[in-house]
Formats: C-alpha cells, sequence, structure tokens
C-alpha cells in the first residue's frame, strides 16, 4: 500500500519536474532583459505565483489537463488548445514514480528515528536528480539554481545525521567522500580546461560524495558513472565520425551511479570484496 501511495506522489513530483525544468531554462533566457514585457513573464514564470501554461501557446492548463501520464495519453501529447506537440514526456513521471517506490523497498537505514528524515531527504533528492537529469539531457547544463539547494541539504542532513547518531565518523567521512569525488572532478576540469568534464559536474560531486557517505563508496560513484556513461556513448561510436563529436551529458550517469550507491551500495562492495578474497 505505501510503495503505491509513494508511487502516486511520484508521478505528481514527476509533473512537478517537468514544470521546473522547463520555467528555470525559461527564466534563465530573459536573464539581464529589464522592461515590464520581461517582468511579466517573470511572474508568468514563477513556480509559486505563475499558472500551469501550454510552452508552445501560452494557453492555462485546466486541472484535466495536469493528471500525470493520463493527460498526456489522453491528449496524444498534443495541446488541447493549440494542437502543439507537448514538450514534456510522461517518461519524467513514470521514472520518478519508479524511482519513489524502488527507493521504499531498498530502503536500509530504517523508517523510523534518523532513518525517516534521511528517507524523506531521499525523496526530495530524488526529484532534484530527476530535475537536473532531465535539464542536462535537454540543454547540457547542471543549473546551479537545483545544484546549490541540494548541495545545502546534503550538508544540513549529514549534520543532523552526525548529531543523532553522537559519532564524528558520521560526519567526516561523508566529508571525505565528497572531497575525493569534487578533487577528483576539479583536477579533469583544470587539466582539460572544461572539455573533458563541465563545471555543473564538479559542483553536483559535492552532493554525491555526502550522500555516498565514504571515500571508497565516492570512487565507486565515479566508477558506476564512468562505466554508464561509456555503455551509453557505445550507439555513437557506431554512428561514425559524426556521432563522436556529438556531445554526451555526463550528469545522468553521475547521478544514476550514486542512486545505486546509496540504495545498494553496501551489499555491492560486500560483494566485490569477497570476490577479492576468493
Amino acid at each position: 500500500m505505501i510503495i503505491a501511495v509513494l508511487a502516486v506522489f511520484g508521478l505528481i513530483f514527476g509533473s512537478f519536474v517537468n514544470a521546473l525544468v522547463w520555467r528555470l531554462h525559461e527564466q534563465a533566457e530573459l536573464f539581464g532583459k529589464k522592461g515590464k514585457v520581461a517582468a511579466k513573464r517573470r511572474q508568468e514564470l514563477s513556480m509559486l505565483k505563475g499558472r500551469s501554461m501550454c510552452p508552445n501557446c501560452g494557453h492555462q492548463l485546466a486541472t484535466r489537463d495536469l493528471v500525470p501520464v493520463l493527460s498526456w495519453v489522453i491528449l496524444r501529447g498534443k495541446c488541447r488548445y493549440c494542437r502543439a506537440r507537448i514538450p514534456d514526456s510522461p517518461l519524467v513521471e513514470l521514472a520518478t514514480g519508479l524511482l519513489f517506490a524502488v527507493s521504499y523497498a531498498a530502503w536500509s537505514y530504517g523508517l523510523h528515528g534518523v532513518g525517516l528524515f534521511q528517507f524523506l531527504c531521499w525523496l526530495v533528492f530524488l526529484v532534484g536528480f530527476v530535475a537536473l537529469a532531465v535539464y542536462d539531457l535537454r540543454w547540457y547544463l547542471l543549473p546551479d539554481r537545483l545544484v546549490f539547494p541540494l548541495t545545502g541539504l546534503a550538508v544540513v542532513q549529514v549534520i543532523v545525521v552526525a548529531i543523532w547518531q553522537h559519532s564524528w565518523s558520521a560526519l567526516w567521512l561523508p566529508a571525505a567522500g565528497a572531497a575525493v569525488i569534487f578533487g577528483f572532478f576539479w583536477v579533469l576540469y583544470q587539466i582539460s580546461g572544461g572539455n573533458w568534464i563541465g563545471g555543473g559536474d564538479v559542483k553536483l560531486g559535492i552532493v554525491l560524495g555526502l550522500l555516498a557517505g565514504t571515500p571508497l563508496k565516492g570512487l565507486t560513484v565515479i566508477f558506476f558513472a564512468s562505466l554508464a556513461g561509456t555503455i551509453l556513448s557505445i550507439p555513437q561510436f557506431f554512428k561514425g565520425r559524426a556521432g563522436l563529436t556529438k556531445r554526451i551529458p555526463f550528469g545522468p550517469s553521475l547521478l544514476l551511479a550514486v542512486i545505486v550507491m546509496v540504495l545498494w551500495g553496501e551489499p555491492i562492495i560486500s560483494w566485490y570484496q569477497q570476490l577479492l578474497i576468493r
């Protein structure tokens, strides 16, 4: 029952992610612009004050147009009012719902006390991660307006857990994990001048390291992300020269890697250590 409820909430937040990503990008396009038109547009794009609208014709959407997945299917992916294609994908809503449900099923930190606090924070992280992945896939950018709040939440979570557990290791181990990922990416960024990895990936490394929890898990996140990025680039390899010159966003691979590490990190590392001993 709880899994079903979380899946529904995930669908709702997935719909929120679609709106959030589009509005953040449109707001970025208005950066530096002045005048009444720009001011009015900013108000329309506000997540707090703005109403849901079609990104093509600007028509305000009714409640029946906002039902996750179902509205998209009924409308066949087109706006009810202008019949233009809806850029939002129902896959985002489905992915968020699936992540919510899977996280509950795989959660190994308990669902009482500090474990419940961590799980609620984790759901927020998942929403942010999906938004970052969608933004990076569409515009090859991990915006600070998403990365910085997640960094702040990660810092708060680490501090609360350390205080709750009366443990210094719960504080310095995640900090060391963040230093490993951030430091590794920062070196790559400096050596390549930003050609091998983007600045957004470097900043995101702090969040990933804090959530990974230890330097070893941080290194494992880097390994899994590199593996996922390599697999995703294989189709481009078979497209020849044109495919190899195409940019491939690394953010989604990083986010997928840290999700795997948070949910299944302990058994994966234990299995690998036992394999080495044998």
